[in-house]
């Protein structure tokens, strides 16, 4: 296979896995952080203390994470068909790819929320603060850098999702590597796959990893 011949399939690839990675990650920012955070605020000495609700929740993100997306994706085609009226394409794998994302994040979430010194909660709470202004403007702002570390780690999880999603045609590069890469034995076409892959996992590490830097000298110069 001549460059003129895998160039076409690299764009289109790399087109298809952006696009589904970008979505996927939307979604679940929307649905893992009010999950995590309820994780934090329902737990035991919480704002919103409720033990059989922080249960349920947990036992659901644990029963998520737990699952191998390959599975998970197989699994999830009846219900991925129901809402995008079919399980093939870039546009259906967001939905299994969100589901899967969404248990690994909300930890995530719990994870950086509390990392938050309680005693600027309670200072917030002594001077009559509501639980929505705790969140927003205590909680949310001061564990921000580890919020977005923790979203650079779910965007690369996701990158490697949607390489996996090419098994059962969710194009992207992961489709192109197994059609043109294995079944049809390019072997350069898979290793230039894989270096391109390498090289927006890469991308987006650093561009994750300088803005936790950023953030975090700001919280510094703010303190």
């Amino acid at each position: 296979m001549t460059w003129e011949e895998m160039r076409p399939l690299l764009e289109q690839g790399t087109i298809d896995t952006l696009y589904m990675v970008l979505w996927s990650t939307v979604v679940t920012v929307i649905g893992g952080l009010p999950l995590g955070i309820l994780l934090v605020l329902t737990d035991k000495g919480g704002l919103l203390q409720n033990r059989p609700v922080n249960k349920v929740i947990g036992a659901v993100v644990n029963i998520g994470r737990s699952l191998p997306f390959i599975i998970l994706l197989v699994a999830l085609i009846p219900f991925t068909t129901l809402v995008v009226g079919t399980f093939i394409g870039p546009s259906a794998m967001i939905v299994p790819l969100s589901i899967g994302a969404i248990p690994f994040f909300a930890r995530l979430v719990e994870t950086a929320i509390r990392e938050v010194d309680h005693g600027l909660v309670e200072a917030v709470q002594s001077m009559g603060g509501s639980i929505p202004t705790i969140v927003w403007k205590v909680l949310l702002p001061q564990a921000l850098p580890s919020l977005v570390a923790a979203l650079t780690t779910t965007v690369i999880t996701l990158i490697s999702y949607s390489a996996l999603a090419g098994a059962v045609g969710g194009e992207g590069l992961g489709s192109k590597v197994i059609t043109y890469g294995y079944q049809r034995f390019e072997t350069e076409f898979m290793l230039i796959t894989v270096v391109l892959l390498i090289v927006i996992v890469t991308i987006v590490q650093l561009i994750g990893d300088g803005a936790v830097r950023l953030l975090a000298r700001r919280g510094r110069t703010a303190s």
